[in-house]
């Protein structure tokens, strides 16, 4: 016996198989984009032919493709663009297990990276997103005494006695009025101001030499530094200013690996963001800036400009 089925129920059904094919269709353009580049490695592929394998139309912009993008790397995908400025972008995917990362913190991430290496596992290593110039076989584990650390001794002793310490590093002499020593990344660090100097500085201890302990008392007090800001757009070398750029969005990634995370991110037309930065060492600032180069312009303020301006003549000698 057929049963006819009533209106309602007929267009409800309807309505359940479209609202399937919608969500279908995005799903299965993420894996056909997945699967093309997976195929090229390292070579990557031009965004012209990941445009027609997603789909889309040729009056799209690739501002769809960066909204592709964005969702792989949700799920822990690494997607970069292999071109230098104003080049037509080719995209390269670099494999991994997405659900470790996902499931880790950074510093577990960097730490299960490190005991993989030890433990001879490349194919972990892999899976955890580590460089294939890095994974390489180990035989013997050997503990070493690290090198340049025999001024440490004397960095600690300044520190307890509040005594001035004197050393040459990065080719000049240094009196410094030290806060604190610390371990970090796999370094030992001195913190302290130096003379006629309010910045708090780190100093590598083993690339101190001619290292001279002052009289216990002869510091002046600085404050202890709990966690340093080793990124030089972190030192606080000027007045906090901010400063406003524009970018392309598929160079956002790139500004971001040079500049850290803005303090404030916004869309605008032609698929650029504007993107703002707290600065507080211009001259770190400006280093990277050069390092980007045409991928990104600078807004304002008009100080920061002209600054720029200034820097830049005088390094073309005009």
């Amino acid at each position: 016996m057929v049963i006819p089925l009533q209106e309602g129920h007929r267009n409800g059904q309807d309505d359940a198989m479209a609202r399937g094919r919608k969500q279908r269709e995005p799903m299965e353009r993420l894996i056909r984009l997945t699967a093309v580049l997976s195929d090229a490695g390292e070579r990557g592929v031009p965004a012209a032919t990941l445009m027609k394998v997603a789909g889309f139309e040729a009056n799209d912009t690739t501002d769809a493709l960066g909204r592709e993008f964005r969702h792989l790397r949700r799920q822990g995908w690494q997607i970069d663009n292999l071109s230098a400025a104003r080049e037509d972008a080719v995209w390269r995917l670099r494999k991994g297990d997405s659900r470790l990362r996902l499931r880790l913190s950074s510093a577990e991430q960097a730490a299960l990276q490190r005991a993989a290496l030890l433990a001879d596992r490349s194919d972990l290593a892999v899976r955890l997103g580590l460089e294939p110039t890095v994974v390489r076989p180990v035989t013997d584990l050997v503990v070493e005494q690290a090198d340049g650390l025999e001024h440490l001794d004397a960095v600690m002793r300044a520190v307890q006695r509040s005594a001035v310490i004197r050393f040459r590093y990065n080719g000049r002499s240094r009196a410094v009025h030290p806060a604190s020593v610390r371990h970090q990344n796999n370094q030992w660090y001195l913190s302290g101001r130096e003379d006629d100097d309010a910045a708090v500085k780190h100093f590598v201890v083993s690339r101190m030499s001619e290292v001279r302990l002052g009289q216990a008392g002869t510091a002046t007090r600085v404050e202890p530094v709990r966690r340093l800001a080793l990124h030089p757009l972190r030192w606080e070398m000027d007045e906090p200013t901010e400063v406003t750029l524009v970018a392309a969005e598929e160079f956002l990634p790139d500004v971001v690996r040079w500049l850290q995370q803005p303090l404030d991110t916004q869309r605008a037309d032609g698929g650029t963001c504007i993107v703002t930065y707290r600065v507080t060492h211009r001259a770190a600032m400006r280093a990277r800036l050069y390092m980007l180069g045409e991928r990104v312009r600078v807004l304002g303020p008009a100080e920061f400009r002209e600054e720029l301006l200034a820097d830049l003549r005088d390094m073309a000698g005009v």
